[in-house]
């Protein structure tokens, strides 16, 4: 037991329950704008998609940059990078979402779960290029 509790004090820290939070805050946007789009005005599955990951991602980086992992980039040079590279970590997400999509939105699951899942996994993924490629700290 003393085992499992130094384990969660070591993984749930501030910077990770603070990117839950807001990570729960921009999957509900992605998942809440695309339901709008898919389901009540009737889009196309893959724009609705598109679209729902763009918005998110313009969220999570406003969150991340000042509230998780507290940006150290002061120039407008130093910004537009750290920018830029949360958004290609993003991209490369976005592909993972967007390829995962095209093959699992043909499954008989409704699209809002199969959106739910690669919501999940985007979101570990997202993490980890952050914290290790965005926003990395200096040394």
């Amino acid at each position: 037991m003393d085992k499992i509790k130094e384990l969660m004090k070591k993984v749930l820290t501030k910077e990770v329950i603070l990117y839950i939070v807001f990570g729960v805050t921009t999957t509900l946007i992605n998942l809440i704008s695309f339901y709008i789009m898919n389901t009540i005005l009737k889009w196309n599955e893959n724009v609705s998609n598109f679209i729902a990951i763009v918005l998110a991602v313009l969220v999570a980086y406003i969150t991340n940059k000042d509230l998780v992992f507290h940006s150290e980039a002061k120039t407008v040079k130093e910004k537009f990078i750290e920018f830029w590279k949360f958004v290609l970590g993003r991209a490369v997400t976005m592909c993972i979402e967007f390829g995962g999509g095209f093959i699992l939105f043909k499954l008989p699951i409704p699209n809002i779960i199969t959106k739910l899942i690669l919501n999940v996994i985007v979101i570990i993924l997202n993490f980890f290029i952050s914290k290790l490629f965005a926003f990395r700290k200096k040394k």
